[in-house]
């Protein structure tokens, strides 16, 4: 069994959202993204499916075009190669399922850009 929380540790940048992983278990990566309001994640793509779940605050989430005001509680699932992006409208927790065979590095370089 393994065991993390997303509360615990907690931590928030001046420039760029936090991307940590909290746990990898034999098919899944659990990643934590700490947004400050205003802070982004510009567009890009995941090379497998996702699952987005909003933990806490609020971000709107950019997909085909539209955009989708998620907010605490709310959850999503995203095909793979299907480009978005991401805007904080206020301090947020977002959670984030990734496959196995993604990499975090590849979620802290989108929070990079």
């Amino acid at each position: 069994m393994l065991s993390t929380s997303l509360l615990e540790n907690l931590t928030y940048l001046e420039n760029k959202p936090k991307v940590e992983l909290l746990l990898e278990t034999e098919f899944s990566k659990e990643i934590r993204i700490a947004f400050k309001a205003g802070q982004e994640m510009k567009e890009h793509k995941a090379p497998f499916p996702i699952i987005v779940e909003m933990f806490e605050g609020a971000i709107t989430f950019g997909v085909g075009g539209k955009k989708h005001a998620l907010k605490r509680g709310d959850m999503l699932t995203l095909s793979a190669k299907v480009p978005h992006d991401l805007l904080a409208t206020e301090e947020s927790i977002v959670r984030l399922s990734l496959s196995k065979h993604d990499h975090t590095s590849r979620v802290e370089n989108v929070s990079e850009k």
